[in-house]
């Protein structure tokens, strides 16, 4: 067995774990701190009573976050030797900034905020959850500015063998990097917005506590309005960019197989890879693909069929992951446009509430699918176009000891997501009378 595939499946793991509850801490640090806010303006207590039920969620997130993500960091030097070897110089130094700004900040906060609650004075109490809520953002930009750099590889000099960083502004003001940035601290939003409307419309099905989470379901709604338009706005130009510096994962992400001017767009496509075209492609819309890609209908959008097959992704992974996410994202935009419509008498609902609950796991499973796009179109480059991920292992590494420390980490793994799940499940369905007055 190949450990590079193996050692390709444990980091996979490691991030599908990590970014469950990354997306969560980001969003619901926001709402915390804004329900905080209005408690600081108004002295309205259920504000307060707001913003302690919704951060006891986010403080599980956030702890069981750095748990899973402390594996991802080891695995460079264990698995990854030769990647870490060619991209430290440059990797290494926005994960130096991440760890010792950004999440030295957020944890500083969040201690005094989780155990401050009467310790403090209320305004310095609420700075704290803003302090540690754009402490995350800044903590996202950083990681997402190294990802950034595997997909656009900018302001280097590859120097015997190496790359070199060659300048950190272009590095920092990578375009790749910031459009990820943006989608995915959109998506971080919207994730939080519909878990809150679910949890709301848990306690309106059973009629517990009714006002205090038509608050809460009022506030969520107009999150999730904004976020899921501005989430759509940012996946459209984060796919312009794809189109403009990765051409085959474009190509793979669409199906196309033939370079044409005025590449058009057929809503129903079906790859065929054996053949090396499409089975079944009907409904065209002319040139809407290049429109979509460049903002003109005349540009040329190149085919798979003109990329080496030796470079060219697996199609079908990132064709449908593509496909679905896109249909969850406007299915999220639809409910949430709706929601805000009829949020002043959503309690009302009855069995109708369930369509809340059981949007829960959509924005989860839509964020996954983006991270499939993007990591698996991607390849067969680790960095793209510089080095490929069949280069990148640890070559001391054999494929039993990847073998080993994989199916321990999926029983650990399994393990904390199981625990973290039941904690946020168990809090959120007992609802604010039970949750702690203080945390201390």
């Amino acid at each position: 067995m190949d450990p590079v595939i193996l050692s390709r499946l444990q980091f996979a793991l490691a991030t599908f774990v990590h970014f469950l509850f990354v997306p969560l801490t980001i969003g619901l640090s926001f709402f915390t701190a804004w329900m905080e806010t209005k408690y600081v303006r108004s002295g309205d207590e259920i504000y307060k009573k707001q913003a302690k039920f919704w951060g006891r969620i986010f403080l599980i997130n956030f702890v069981l976050g750095v748990v899973t993500g402390i594996a991802l960091e080891f695995q460079f030097g264990t698995n990854w030797a030769n990647y870490s070897k060619f991209v430290g110089d440059i990797f290494g130094s926005l994960l130096a900034i991440e760890a010792t700004v950004a999440f030295f900040l957020e944890s500083t906060f969040i201690a005094v905020w989780a155990f401050g609650w009467d310790r403090v004075s209320k305004k310095f109490h609420c700075i704290c959850i803003w302090f540690v809520a754009f402490a995350g953002t800044i903590s996202a930009l950083w990681i997402l500015l190294a990802n950034g750099f595997m997909q656009h590889p900018v302001g280097y000099q590859v120097v015997d063998g190496v790359a070199r960083l060659a300048s950190f502004t272009d590095v920092l003001f990578n375009t790749y990097g910031w459009h990820m940035y943006f989608h995915t601290v959109c998506g971080a939003f919207v994730l939080a917005s519909f878990l809150i409307m679910g949890v709301c419309a848990w306690h309106f099905f059973l009629g517990k506590n009714v006002d205090f989470f038509h608050v809460a379901f009022k506030s969520a709604s107009c999150f999730a309005l904004i976020f899921t338009v501005l989430l759509a706005l940012a996946g459209h130009q984060l796919g312009q960019v794809t189109a403009e510096h990765q051409k085959s994962k474009f190509a793979a992400m669409e199906s196309v197989w033939e370079t044409e001017p005025g590449t058009p767009m057929y809503l129903l496509t079906i790859p065929n890879i054996t053949e090396e075209g499409n089975l079944v492609q009907t409904l065209k819309v002319p040139g809407a693909l290049s429109f979509l890609a460049t903002n003109s209908f005349d540009q040329t959008i190149t085919g798979l069929n003109d990329i080496d097959p030796e470079l060219r992704p697996p199609v079908w992974p990132v064709f449908a992951s593509f496909r679905i996410m896109v249909g969850l994202g406007f299915l999220l935009l639809a409910v949430a446009i709706l929601s805000f419509i009829i949020k002043g008498f959503v309690p009302s609902l009855g069995w109708g509430l369930w369509v809340y609950i059981l949007m829960i796991p959509v924005p989860y499973l839509a964020a996954q699918l983006g991270w499939i796009v993007t990591e698996i179109g991607r390849q067969p480059w680790v960095v793209f176009g510089l080095m490929k991920t069949s280069a990148a292992g640890s070559p001391p590494v054999d494929w039993y000891q990847v073998m080993g420390t994989l199916v321990a980490m999926g029983a650990i793994y399994g393990l904390i997501t199981l625990t973290g799940f039941i904690l946020m499940i168990k809090t959120a369905v007992k609802g604010p009378d039970d949750t702690a007055e203080h945390y201390a």
